[in-house]
């Protein structure tokens, strides 16, 4: 008499509602190990894909020009000259520079000279923003008139250091200078997030500044940027090109990306010995099982059922009781990856293939795992399963 598939699973069914604590401790590895593979590849993806956000939304034309060393080990400058030098590439879009003027910024003149709190004040040239696609989070930037004021415009890290924001002053070079706007943070320049802005106009009246810039950025349709970047070292210094740095922002957001990639397969062999440890517990369960449930398979063989139908049943337990860790594990990872994404404001990326081949590998560790007990069972003789029980 053959068991039709719905009466098979009833069956295995009970076999684990008999045992319900073993059951759900046996699940609860294969969750984990689900649970991990999961969310670690949701939470990857996710990363990833806010990272290549960021690099559609500011491009990969942005190049950085920065002095490097002379042939004397000292340090080099770029000349006064250089952003106006750049700005006439034809293939430039748009041009911005700052220049470090080496004077510390307090939120007022009583805190000691040594806390700096690592901030830069720095000369800037009005169309940095529109280079660097930096938003403003409040207030306004500089234009022709506060460049030449003492105004300036704080980055986001530095606003927060200094407790700032516009209308309020702050104390520089032994003066006060008005807070006018703040800006958001800054992907592809990073130390403009810790900078204090002011106009190089303001910079030369008020602190003294040589008007020598110390970092240049250049903006070039991505199809150009390889052209521009081989002539911005000659176009910035004639004389000494060797002795100017040029980098491009956006390669390290490709290797953050290409990293969490990597680091994403790391994990993913942690997720993998838990599923393993996880597969280790159902086949013990299974074979416990077995041992306890002798009487059990004695009288079913007793009354008629073929070894195929036992091994068939055992089989079955194995399969539900992993598919019940897989189901839950891959929950749980979801859940992991959507909080995550909430807390660091991404949006959440939970690849179907993840989804699906964790439910894969559940039903995999489970016919393995089931294989041997199910075989076990299956080549009990009736009469010494019945007189052993």
């Amino acid at each position: 008499m053959r068991l039709a598939a719905s009466d098979v699973i009833l069956v295995g069914v009970e076999g684990l509602r008999s045992r319900p604590a073993r059951a759900l401790l046996s699940a609860l590895g294969v969750a984990i190990g689900i649970a991990t593979m999961v969310a670690v590849v949701g939470i990857s993806a996710s990363s990833r894909a806010d990272l290549l956000d960021q690099l559609d939304r500011l491009g990969t034309g942005l190049l950085r020009v920065a002095p490097g060393d002379t042939v004397f080990g000292g340090a080099a400058r770029l000349p006064k000259t250089a952003t106006r030098m750049v700005r006439a590439v034809e293939a430039v879009e748009s041009v911005a520079s700052t220049g470090l003027t080496g004077v510390p910024a307090y939120r007022t003149g009583h805190i000691p000279q040594a806390r700096t709190a690592g901030l830069l004040v720095q000369a800037a040239t009005a169309d940095l923003l529109g280079t660097l696609k930096t938003p403003l989070r409040r207030g306004l930037w500089l234009n022709a008139a506060t460049e030449r004021q003492r105004a300036v415009v704080l980055g986001g890290l530095a606003a927060g250091r200094l407790g700032a924001g516009p209308g309020d002053q702050v104390w520089i070079g032994g003066q006060w200078w008005t807070v006018v706007g703040v800006l958001d943070n800054s992907t592809l320049a990073p130390e403009i997030d810790r900078s204090v802005l002011i106009g190089f106009p303001a910079a030369e009246r008020y602190l003294a500044f040589d008007g020598h810039p110390t970092t240049i950025y250049t903006r070039a349709a991505d199809e150009h940027v390889v052209g521009v970047r081989d002539v911005l070292a000659r176009t910035v210094s004639p004389e000494h090109p060797e002795e100017v740095k040029v980098s491009r922002p956006s390669d390290a957001l490709a290797a953050r990306a290409a990293a969490t990639d990597a680091f994403t397969g790391v994990l993913l062999g942690v997720g993998a010995v838990a599923l393993l440890v996880g597969g280790v517990g159902v086949a013990n369960t299974m074979v416990i099982s077995v041992l306890e449930r002798r009487r059990e398979i004695g009288l079913r063989r007793a009354l008629g059922a073929t070894r195929g139908q036992v091994r068939t049943q055992f089989l079955t337990e194995s399969l539900l009781l992993s598919c019940l860790g897989g189901a839950a594990g891959a929950g749980c990872g979801a859940a992991v990856t959507l909080g995550f994404a909430v807390w660091r404001d991404l949006h959440a990326v939970i690849p179907l293939w993840a989804l699906g081949g964790g439910l894969a590998a559940t039903l995999l560790v489970g016919a393995v795992a089931g294989i041997f007990p199910a075989m076990r069972a299956a080549r009990l003789p009736p009469t010494l399963a019945l007189a052993t029980a």
